[in-house]
């Protein structure tokens, strides 16, 4: 995993900065989908249950999204070849491009806009993620 150490070249520290940012929103995220999935299915009792549904439950699936994009991420922190300037540049546009709600949309974007909606703590996520992207440029 990547490491937040301050010795890291501005790229690899740009890329951890969205990664970091993305893992908290998505944690906020599932916190979210499981109050409801609770509220409205049924009682989540361990863990492994909740992680069984994230990976298999269609409830959870619109989450798969960020997930995805939080692997691609860590992917490019891995390579062999140390990330570039352009690397940076290209997922921090994608993140915003996902992390655009919309009431009319589909997938992730409609999804995102209904936990917007429903939970503050959601919104406050959000709003962290987007001063972290800002401050990325």
């Amino acid at each position: 995993m990547p490491s937040t150490d301050s010795s890291l070249d501005p790229v690899k520290q740009r890329l951890t900065e969205l990664r970091n940012g993305l893992l908290a929103l998505h944690k906020t995220l599932l916190d979210s989908e499981r109050a409801v999935y609770e509220r409205d299915i049924a009682r989540i009792t361990s863990s492994g249950e909740l992680l069984n549904l994230v990976i298999n439950d269609p409830w959870f699936a619109w989450l798969h999204a960020l997930s995805e994009f939080v692997v691609l991420i860590d992917e490019t922190l891995d390579a062999e070849e140390p990330p570039q300037g352009m690397d940076a540049e290209r997922l921090i546009a994608q993140a915003w491009e996902l992390l655009a709600p919309n009431e009319n949309g589909r997938g992730f974007a409609k999804r995102y806009f209904e936990a917007l909606q429903r939970d503050p703590d959601v919104v406050l996520a959000h709003a962290r993620m987007r001063k972290v992207l800002a401050n990325l440029g």
